[in-house]
């Protein structure tokens, strides 16, 4: 796990003044994104975050003022897709912190050279920041976890397995898009309790998932396992990330086999990915109930229970197609911490290689949905309205169970505890449209 360093140091700021006016990208923070200019046919190259700006690292490359390692690296983020940069591993993504971080920062002999690699937020638009060759999602908080089990199985509502072993699915990265994203209702089979067969019909339980997204930097081979005291070698880092869910679809399709259709007809992420040393000072202790079972050896280690947990406060809000036209803000629906989760990020790559299977760059891992131990921290609709059997009240008189067309979901997560400098991952967003006609529908 990273060590705290310069780079981190409370006292820095940068020559980009609005760095320094509580943004979510100071200069402790140097998250990476792919954009272009907007409404240009200019190549979506790699970029830098600080303030409301962002460093072209396409055009800072050509400039030739790095060296060694950190240069190698920034001509590696330079592409059109941060693949290959993740794929360098944690020395050639450290070294290119460091040399942004000391080029940034106040009083650095470079400001001349790079302040023309600077482009205003608002002037881009984000591109996909990497191939997403495979895609994994979790179920790590015991929250959400045993809050959707007793919606089900009262009397049990955590399997067996639950404190044992991740849980996860292979999903689908097709459909997996950028923070903007707008996707028709799902359409599918549907079945409920009182009915004699399915139906075709659009999905009325539609639901969002307040999650993290992990992406693979350091690839491994085929039958290669990972120690867990090396798992986070393999992390390159962090977004947010909302799994839509088609909660009626998924009740009748998921038996045997789980999740399909009700879970692979969109996926947002935030733009902006948040390294694994840019979250070293948020490091937080993992510990267990002691009633529970603890980690199995491989999943276990001094320095995992020591700081491997992450402290990532999480926010989810909603704006309804009646707040846009009347001007309204959008209305907040939960707060969690990505702490809250039963298994850590180290954990999850382990255990996901433990058998053998390869990691590649840019291979993405969902969190699962981050609830916390309260109800005000419920990370989707299905905790927050009992299963759809009771709606919660808007500000503005309307009321909610599930989404309804027009709902705009919007997500954000950020870093902030005494020592450190707040440092954010910006938004998520993303927005549902209605169902596409289909001769076939009831």
């Amino acid at each position: 796990m990273t060590q705290i360093n310069e780079t981190h140091d409370v006292n820095l700021t940068s020559w980009v003044s609005c760095a320094n006016e509580n943004s979510d990208f100071p200069i402790q923070n140097l998250p990476f994104a792919i954009v272009k200019p907007k409404e240009s046919n200019e190549a979506p190259r790699g970029a830098v975050a600080i303030g409301s700006k962002v460093v072209d690292l396409a055009a800072l490359a050509q400039k030739n003022i790095f060296t060694g390692l950190a240069q190698q690296a920034l001509e590696a983020g330079s592409e059109t897709t941060l693949n290959t940069l993740m794929a360098m591993g944690k020395e050639a993504n450290s070294a290119l912190r460091l040399a942004l971080s000391q080029a940034l920062r106040t009083g650095s002999n470079l400001q001349d050279k790079i302040a023309d690699c600077l482009i205003d937020q608002a002037n881009i638009e984000y591109g996909m920041p990497c191939v997403i060759g495979d895609y994994t999602d979790f179920y790590t908080s015991i929250h959400h976890a045993t809050s959707v089990g007793k919606l089900f199985r009262p009397d049990n509502p955590l399997l067996p397995n639950y404190k044992w072993i991740p849980i996860g699915y292979h999903g689908r990265s097709s459909t997996i898009d950028i923070s903007g994203q707008e996707f028709h209702r799902p359409i599918g089979q549907t079945k409920t309790p009182d009915m004699e067969a399915p139906i075709f019909a659009p999905c009325k339980r539609l639901d969002y998932e307040l999650e993290m997204g992990l992406f693979i930097g350091k690839e491994t081979h085929l039958g290669e396992q990972i120690d867990i005291d090396d798992a986070e070698d393999h992390l390159f880092g962090l977004c947010v990330f909302n799994d839509w869910s088609a909660r009626d679809i998924q009740a009748w399709e998921y038996q045997p086999l789980g999740p399909f259709l009700a879970k692979n007809f969109a996926s947002t992420i935030s733009p902006w990915i948040v390294t694994m040393e840019a979250l070293a000072p948020y490091r937080d202790s993992f510990t267990r109930p002691e009633a529970d079972p603890a980690p199995m050896p491989y999943l276990s280690s001094d320095k995992n229970s020591a700081q491997g947990n992450l402290d990532i406060d999480l926010e989810c809000y909603i704006e309804t197609q009646k707040m846009r036209d009347a001007n309204q803000p959008m209305v907040q629906l939960s707060t969690s911490n990505f702490k809250h989760s039963y298994w850590t990020a180290a954990q999850l790559v382990t255990h996901h290689a433990s058998n053998g299977c390869t990691m590649r760059a840019g291979d993405l891992l969902g969190s699962g949905t981050q609830s916390g131990p309260t109800e005000p921290e419920a990370g989707s609709l299905l905790e927050l309205s009992k299963g759809g059997k009771e709606a919660f009240s808007l500000p503005n008189g309307e009321k909610r169970t599930f989404l309804e067309d027009g709902d705009t979901i919007i997500m954000r997560a950020s870093c902030q505890r005494e020592g450190a400098v707040r440092i954010g991952f910006g938004e998520v967003v993303g927005t549902v449209l209605p169902a596409v006609a289909n001769k076939y529908v009831s």
